[in-house]
Order: structure tokens, then C-alpha cells, then sequence
């Protein structure tokens, strides 16, 4: 991802600087997608990270979105052989990387 800095280099154009993206979500895939998990972060909510690793969403296990609701919430996943519904807003604190085969 590129974004501009506001700074103006040596010959007078606009400086930029290239800055890594954040990580995926859950929240982010689209149905029929796959991803493996990164890990699980929620700001101030230690009980909604236990719940997600309870539920089955450690690092390296791998994640199908299988369907989601009309009005896009809530989705529902395929983790470690069983299907569990998430919210968006739970769905964005699993951060994921690409499937690992």
C-alpha cells in the first residue's frame, strides 16, 4: 500500500512511502474463500480471544467461509470439521494469512 506522506523530496514532487498492509480479518473473505489463521486479537476483550481459541480459531487452522446472512451479518465458517456463526465484529478479531496446505 502506498499512501502520501505530505513531504516534498529534493526535486520539488511529493514524497511517499510504502507501508505493509494490515492483516486480514475473517471479516474480510468473501463465501467459498479459505484462509488460515494468523491469530486472535481483540482490544480489552480477553473473554472474546479465550472464546475464539475455545471455538477452534488457533494459528494455522484453516478457515471456509460457507455462507453469508442477507444483510452480510452473520457469516457462517467451516473450522477444524464443524460450522460455527460469527458476527462481523467477531469475525474481524481473527486475523488470517493464506491456507497452508
Amino acid at each position: 500500500m502506498i499512501r502520501t506522506d505530505g513531504v516534498f523530496d529534493e526535486a520539488g514532487g511529493l514524497g511517499f512511502t510504502v507501508m505493509d498492509a494490515p492483516p486480514l480479518s475473517l471479516a474480510d473473505l468473501a463465501p467459498g474463500a479459505r484462509a488460515a489463521v494468523i491469530g486472535v486479537v481483540a482490544d480489552g476483550e480477553p473473554t472474546v480471544v479465550r472464546r475464539l481459541h475455545d471455538l477452534g480459531f488457533t494459528p494455522g487452522a484453516v478457515v471456509e467461509v460457507v455462507r453469508r446472512a442477507p444483510l452480510r451479518d452473520p457469516v457462517l465458517y467451516r473450522v477444524k470439521d464443524y460450522e460455527v456463526c460469527l458476527r462481523r465484529a467477531q469475525a474481524a478479531c481473527v486475523h488470517i494469512g493464506e491456507e497452508t496446505r
